[in-house]
């Protein structure tokens, strides 16, 4: 078979192949180029490549923050927050957040977007349970309200002696909550907090599932019941394969929260909590910068968390690639 580039000549032998000529840089394309790629990339490298390199230039020097004079100390911030007790215990914490929040949240916004798009009748057309979009409403309306005043509403919910959780529970009986520190008992602290975020953003991710849900083709569940599937399959073999990069999209961001938590930490448990025990590495990073008046440390804290957001990004894509996410993802 002749190659489309080669030209036959008159005596019907082949040419040689034609040179390609090349696109002119006319004004609306070199216009096109700099407003649509040039512009958008250097707003990027402006207000966020740079003040990354710059946060991770002042971690290698002592500067206050307040003066202009610094000097160059190389790893040495770095190596006082790895024998730092109360940073290494924030930044448990944060690991924690990080995988709890996601998991807990996730869970419960796929049960509940499955319940109201495909969970009704199994018989007939594939429906929600009734009602589903007063459900909706009601489960999207705590995103609706700000972090900082869910975490100071939910601050005077738990308070000890005038909060409506131990009015309610010594109310029903439960005498042993008369005044119980929810927020104040290095046991409870974090799952209290933990619940409100997770009660905060389970709304929005249901909505988000409902979406992707919403674009599976109904044949799909039609041929999962002639094949006897129950609901529980059903999600499993279906559902979830079918919404995959959008779970993995959710877990990216609830994790990217999860690390910093800062709003709703510092609403409830300024102060880092009992035995420190609601700390978290942003709040650390705060305090360092000013109250103590410490940039430099307080910027190697920053780079620290930027570098564990980026790590816990590239794992997650990491295990859906393994776990089959990104043959998937092509094949559709």
């Amino acid at each position: 078979m002749t190659s489309p580039a080669l030209v036959a000549a008159p005596d019907g032998q082949a040419g040689p192949p034609r040179k390609r000529s090349r696109r002119r840089l006319t004004f609306d394309r070199v216009s096109f180029m700099l407003v649509f790629l040039g512009l958008p990339l250097a707003i990027f490298v402006m207000f966020v490549i740079w003040p990354f390199v710059q946060a991770f230039y002042y971690s290698l020097t002592d500067w206050s923050g307040f003066t202009s004079k610094m000097n160059f100390i190389g790893v040495e911030n770095y190596q006082k927050l790895w024998n730092d007790d109360i940073f290494m215990t924030a930044l448990k914490n944060n690991v924690i957040l990080a995988i709890v929040v996601p998991i807990v949240t996730i869970v419960l916004s796929l049960a509940l977007a499955t319940m109201v798009t495909v969970g009704g009748s199994s018989n007939g057309a594939v429906r929600g349970l009734r009602n589903s979009s007063f459900y909706r409403v009601v489960s999207f309306f705590p995103y609706t309200i700000p972090a900082i005043i869910t975490g100071i509403l939910w601050a005077r919910m738990y308070d000890p002696s005038s909060g409506l959780l131990n009015a309610v529970l010594t109310g029903i009986g439960l005498d042993g909550f008369t005044s119980f520190p929810w927020l104040g008992d290095s046991r409870t602290a974090m799952p209290a907090i933990m619940f409100v975020i997770i009660w905060s953003f389970v709304g929005f991710y249901m909505v988000l599932f409902v979406a992707a849900i919403k674009g599976i083709p109904s044949e799909m569940y039609d041929a999962a019941r002639i094949d006897g599937a129950g609901r529980l399959r059903t999600a499993f073999s279906v559902t979830i394969p079918l919404i995959r990069e959008n779970v993995q999209t959710a877990y990216i961001y609830l994790g990217i929260l999860a690390l910093d938590a800062f709003v709703y930490m510092q609403a409830m448990n300024p102060g880092g909590g009992p035995e420190n025990s609601t700390l978290v590495m942003s709040q650390d990073l705060f305090t360092t910068a000013f109250s103590k008046g410490q940039f430099g440390l307080a910027s190697a804290m920053g780079v620290t968390l930027a570098a564990m957001t980026l790590v816990f990004a590239g794992l997650v894509f990491l295990v859906n690639r393994l776990t089959g996410g990104g043959q998937q993802g092509e094949a559709r």
